[in-house]
């Protein structure tokens, strides 16, 4: 991620965790203004009261996902689950309590507010089966192949570097481990200035993936089976007063912009063999070369 980019992310997330902290409001991070009420068509109805009923008030309030990736993502009793970029911890409380005492949910998170809402969160329902992590999900601190399920909500988008975070998932993940998050995706042309006024809007500083760019860096990065499925579509209608404010004419635009960025649920799965190289090799079209990855300097190979 970028420094400006990742200054920016943190600045704004930061500052929806401290709302909650310090007056139990609702926090948000859409629009420039930071405020859209609970009317947003983003954050509203992602999780039902039967849900959030026995989670403190303060990870309800702190969400600002785009979705519920642990209504979808299948998690066991006894696995290992990891929510990149874990707010105020709604997604880890409610993953930990899928996956039981004999499991764990760890939560990734570079937001200090964020961090000390979850932990507090946490102790206060008394999970002992969760961590929360303090890095970036481009850097993920925990071990090759340890695993079983990723889960994210909304937060891949706010990535300037993609590919490193789907490289890493794959890393972390166990053999036939699956990668299972909600995040925005665009479907079809979007008019450049209307595509980033909408995506300021959807997620405070957004860079969201064409849906298919999504599944080809995916396999790039060694899934297998990617889907995207979308979750909630975005009207112009549920943007027009942020458009409107960032100086656009809506109607112009509308008919380019309706229904063509989206919140999506994104699965794949790490393959339960990982081919060896000369396995890569063999189905590597003829004519194209291979991308060195070794690393044989003087003090870098172990």
């Amino acid at each position: 991620m970028s420094d400006d980019v990742r200054e920016i992310v943190k600045e704004r997330y930061g500052q929806a965790a401290l709302r909650v902290l310090q007056g139990q409001q609702k926090a948000s991070c859409c629009g420039t203004g930071g405020s859209c009420g609970s009317a947003d068509p983003i954050t509203r109805d992602l999780y039902d009261a039967v849900t959030t009923a026995t989670l403190p008030e303060a990870a309800v309030l702190a969400s600002l996902g785009c979705g519920n990736p642990t209504a979808l993502a299948e998690l066991k009793e006894g696995e290992v689950v990891l929510d990149l970029g874990s707010g105020g911890g709604i997604d880890v409380l409610l993953s930990a309590k899928r996956v039981g005492p004999t499991g764990k949910a760890y939560g990734l998170d570079m937001t200090d507010e964020m961090l000390a809402l979850a932990r507090r969160n946490a102790a206060e329902v008394g999970a002992e089966n969760v961590e929360f992590l303090k890095g970036h999900i481009e850097e993920i601190p925990l071990p090759d192949d340890s695993v079983d399920v990723i889960i994210s909500n909304c937060v891949i988008n706010l990535s300037a570097d993609k590919r490193a975070v789907l490289k890493e998932a794959f890393r972390v993940l166990k053999p036939g481990g699956r990668f299972a998050v909600s995040d925005v995706v665009v479907r079809g042309d979007v008019p450049p200035e209307v595509r980033r006024s909408m995506e300021l809007w959807v997620g405070c500083v957004a860079g969201a993936l064409e849906a298919s760019e999504f599944e080809r860096l995916l396999v790039e990065a060694g899934f297998e089976n990617p889907s995207v499925e979308p979750t909630r579509i975005y009207r112009v209608e549920d943007a027009r007063s942020f458009l409107e404010e960032a100086g656009l004419d809506v109607d112009a635009f509308a008919e380019a912009v309706d229904g063509r960025i989206m919140a999506a649920f994104v699965r794949a799965t790490k393959p339960a063999t990982v081919p060896s190289q000369a396995a890569t090799e063999a189905k590597r079209p003829a004519g194209v070369e291979a991308t060195s990855t070794s690393c044989c300097a003087p003090g870098c190979c172990s």
